[in-house]
């Protein structure tokens, strides 16, 4: 069965500044909870030709990367992830679907829009999640036992981690 998750967060920054974070793939690892020990491994980055040249990597549509992380804290074991760019629109959105990885159908979709809240201007990010776990009626129960509550976690973890990355103003 496919489950859904979505969320949103303002932040007090502009939209450009958001999704050039956001679109440059060394921003995901510092995301991710420390215990995951998040890394890019392998990418094919294909810049979008309407991305400003700033001199950082840009994952634009037909990118591939893969990335290796724990699944589980104090478990040495590394799974690794290929995740594909299939849709992006500069400075409003693009999906990220899962090519290999632990669930039988992911992806991942992040917009990023302009709003102003008590007068001052920022933007919100938006994540729209629809997957799919292994195993039929066992992957069924193992999400509602754990895994809707990881990604509940590992989003909540970047909300707290993502104002602090961009306020360094060195992404």
């Amino acid at each position: 069965m496919r489950h859904h998750f979505q969320t949103e967060q303002w932040l007090p920054y502009p939209r450009g500044r958001v999704f050039a974070f956001f679109a440059d793939p060394a921003n995901l690892p510092p995301l991710m909870p420390g215990w995951q020990r998040a890394q890019v491994e392998r990418a094919n980055y294909v810049s979008p030709p309407e991305a400003p040249s700033t001199g950082r990597v840009v994952a634009g549509q037909g990118s591939l990367m893969t990335i290796s992380f724990r699944a589980v804290p104090l478990v040495p074991l590394r799974l690794e992830w290929d995740a594909y760019i299939a849709e992006f629109r500069w400075d409003d959105y693009f999906c990220d679907e899962q090519r290999r990885g632990p669930f039988k159908y992911f992806r991942h979709c992040h917009r990023v829009r302009d709003e102003v809240r008590d007068g001052l201007k920022g933007s919100v990010v938006s994540d729209a999640v629809e997957y799919e776990l292994p195993f039929g009626v066992l992957g069924d129960l193992a999400n509602g036992l754990a895994v809707k509550r990881q990604i509940r976690s590992l989003f909540d973890h970047r909300q707290r981690m993502l104002p602090v990355l961009l306020a360094r103003g060195d992404c």
